[in-house]
């Protein structure tokens, strides 16, 4: 039978590498200006990630849906690379080819492509299209055929998503169920982890709600619309826990994108309706980007500003700051629309500033204060016709990008040390975790490692410490803690202790992150580096870990078993057990070996049950398992085991191969269970009775301390025969 091709783990990791970057790169080209320090370091990284993958000549990555083609064979899905091949596969690209260096003029346009959304791509004929009339030829686009898509549409073919399954799902949530079977709770688990087949099914659910002509019932859509977002979470909540900050950042990412209507009607939920905290987890989730999007989207379709609207923004940026931080993104994101561009623009959004913004000053702003400020454009001109100061390159060097960081570190941490509002400390939180987000990806981990000090003295505090922990957990989470931890092999040691401390501040859950370096065939820097981070966790990283026992590839189970043996946790023995039942040779010896240090009954018995199973070369396996290592810590296990199994049942040999593995241990702990073990006695069961007795006696013999030897004396007196033969051969 010939062998599947596969891609070489060199190439694997290089490709992942290359899609972590385009990501990050188009994340912040989104998000700030071109000349933004995060902008360029996010492209220089891009660039240096080029420079590898295609080695001076090309490099091409297939799209699908949930993930990226390397040579035509699949990467992967890990994070990085299912995150790439959404944002490709959303813009209706195909492949993308980079074709030797590629220069930055090329990345900044192709970025400045991936910016634009799906519908202006679509509208201008494409990806592909727009490219080849503007684009740089070092990098080549191909994109979705859409003479066929349309063709699809006509034939009427249903996505294959939309299978037997979802249309149940659908129609219970329409028809108000409030139970659904295992197949249906299976499938809202996987759409928990998309934000694009979250708003697919809202929008599935939300389609019937409509009149006789065909307009939507806005508030029953709503209401549709929240009891999948109560479905969801209350099952991710039951079956996945660890999930849910997860989850609800997908719910918001796909409530962003919905009708702004039926958004705002579940904005205006009564704070004693079933779903209001739900609402109000949806409303927290929202980052600045969204809110404007959503503000623009209303307003670019009702083409006026409302009291409703106003009501609702107001809820969910109630800060001063905030709402104008917001209001300047989202008139950005008008004036780059048709809307933005019409004459009635202007008074339109006047009318907005003065309905979300209308306040006196008088109370808050002195008059000598005030005619400071009318003064100040004076003062500007005056000083603008005079000679520099000779502090001024002093002063150029303080906005430099490391001194700006500093500076914004600073800031934020004595603002959340000062903060005594419980409301305030929450938002300084959520800015404390995209600031860390842009430190961990410049590999600034000395000014990173401060603010997570800062959080994590206000998780023992009594303002915000709810709001603090929930920030630690998305730290360890986000896209940069990921990124940073992708080039851990390759940080110097001063940059590895400074990581290996913000590790340590953001908690266990920054195991998560580290996964994908724990999947390693050998040992490479990178490798020992996180392996060393996890274990620093102890038992706390074994829930963290558990998802490594159910990779397919060998090392990578091999990998988990010793990771999850050396936390010396109960929580561990379900996935070790997991991995004693795939029957591989290569892992088994780990797993027990793992179990075996593991004092707790429930390890005992996965051993026990290990013993029984195997066979052949699997049973020589695990007993050499249990003492090749010479680990005291594995005796109580075998004490155990000696104590619990019946001599005379059906664990008969597992019994012999115990009493064997405390043999060649010789650890005077066991004796007491041995001893108690020759005493046991049945009738018509010699031949079982003489060899667990003799195997008894030579695991005395061999032990040897004064406390063996008393026990062999006293046996000699007072034995049945078989002992006393037993002995007798041994002491000749």
């Amino acid at each position: 039978m010939n062998q599947a091709p596969t891609l070489s783990p060199e190439l694997v990791k290089h490709s992942i590498a290359l899609a972590r970057a385009l990501s990050a790169a188009a994340r912040n080209w989104a998000l700030y200006p071109p000349e933004h320090p995060a902008v360029g370091a996010s492209v220089g990284r891009l660039s240096e990630a080029l420079k590898v993958s295609t080695a001076g000549a090309a490099f091409a990555f297939g799209v699908t849906p949930k993930t990226l083609l390397v040579a035509g064979l699949p990467l992967p899905e890990e994070q990085p690379v299912a995150e790439a091949a959404r944002l490709l596969h959303d813009r209706d690209i195909l492949s993308v080819s980079f074709l030797g260096d590629v220069p930055a003029d090329a990345l900044h346009g192709f970025l400045k492509l991936l910016a634009r959304s799906s519908e202006d791509l679509r509208g201008a004929g494409g990806p592909a299209e727009i490219w080849n009339a503007d684009g740089h030829p070092a990098v080549a686009i191909e994109q979705i055929d859409y003479a066929d898509i349309l063709e699809d549409k006509e034939v009427g073919a249903p996505p294959e998503r939309r299978d037997d399954v979802w249309k149940s799902l659908v129609n219970a949530i329409v028809l108000g169920n409030q139970e659904f079977n295992e197949a249906q709770q299976a499938r809202f688990l996987e759409i928990s982890h998309s934000a694009f087949d979250i708003g697919e099914l809202a929008a599935d659910v939300m389609e019937p709600k409509r009149n006789l002509d065909g307009s939507p019932l806005i508030t029953t859509q709503a209401a549709t619309v929240l009891a999948v977002f109560r479905h969801l979470t209350g099952i991710v909540n039951v079956m996945e826990p660890e999930r849910m900050g997860e989850v609800m950042r997908n719910v918001a990412n796909a409530t962003s994108a919905m009708d702004p209507h039926v958004v705002l009607q579940m904005m205006q939920m009564d704070e004693g309706a079933q779903d209001a905290p739900l609402v109000q987890n949806i409303t927290a989730a929202f980052d600045d980007e969204k809110v404007a999007q959503l503000l623009a989207t209303a307003l670019s379709r009702d083409g006026k500003a409302t009291a409703r609207l106003a009501q609702v923004f107001d809820t969910i940026a109630p800060d001063e700051n905030r709402k104008r931080r917001v209001l300047t993104m989202a008139k950005t994101m008008l004036s780059e629309q048709d809307f933005g561009k019409t004459g009635q623009f202007r008074a339109v959004w006047s009318s907005m500033e003065t309905l979300l913004l209308s306040y006196d000053e008088t109370p808050y702003v002195s008059a000598a204060y005030q005619a400071t400020l009318e003064g100040a454009a004076a003062r500007g001109e005056m000083l603008a016709s005079r000679d520099l100061p000779p502090e001024l390159p002093e002063w150029v060097e303080s906005l430099e990008q490391d001194n700006v960081r500093a500076l914004s570190v600073m800031l934020i941490t004595d603002l959340l040390r000062l903060e005594e509002i419980q409301e305030r400390a929450a938002d300084i939180t959520s800015d404390m975790v995209a600031l860390l987000d842009d430190l961990l990806m410049a590999g600034d981990f000395a000014n990173a490692l401060i603010v997570l000090q800062e959080l994590q003295r206000a998780s023992r505090g009594k303002v915000a410490a709810a709001a603090a922990r929930a920030a630690l957990t998305s730290v360890g989470d986000s896209a940069g803690i990921r990124e940073a931890g992708g080039l851990l092999g390759d940080l110097d040691e001063a940059a590895t202790t400074a990581f290996r401390q913000c590790c340590e501040a953001i908690g266990p859950s920054v195991v998560r992150a580290l996964l994908p370096l724990l999947q390693s065939e050998q040992e490479t820097p990178a490798y020992r580096r996180a392996r060393d981070m996890v274990q620093a966790f102890g038992a706390a990283a074994a829930p963290h870990l558990a998802g490594l026992a159910d990779d397919s590839r060998w090392f990578v189970q091999r990998n988990a078993a010793m990771l999850l043996g050396a936390t010396r946790s109960k929580d561990a023995v379900a996935p070790l057990q997991g991995l004693l039942r795939k029957n591989d040779a290569r892992v088994l010896r780990h797993a027990i070996a793992a179990l075996a240090g593991i004092d707790d009954p429930s390890a005992a018995r996965a051993v026990q049950t290990s013993l029984r199973a195997a066979t052949g070369e699997n049973r020589t396996a695990v007993v050499e398992a249990l003492v090749s290592e010479k680990d005291p810590r594995v005796v109580p296990m075998l004490i155990t085991m000696i104590s619990d199994i019946d001599p005379f049942g059906p664990d008969h040999d597992i019994l012999l191969d115990t009493l064997d593995a405390v043999r060649r241990l010789a650890d005077e702990r066991a004796v007491p269970s041995i001893t108690a073990v020759m005493k046991r006695k049945k009738w018509f069961a010699g031949k079982k009775a003489q060899a667990f007795k003799s195997a008894s006696v030579k695991a005395l013999v061999a032990i040897g301390t004064p406390k063996a030897t008393s026990a062999l004396d006293e046996a000699a007196k007072t034995g049945d025969r078989y002992v006393k033969k037993a002995i007798s051969e041994v002491r000749r």
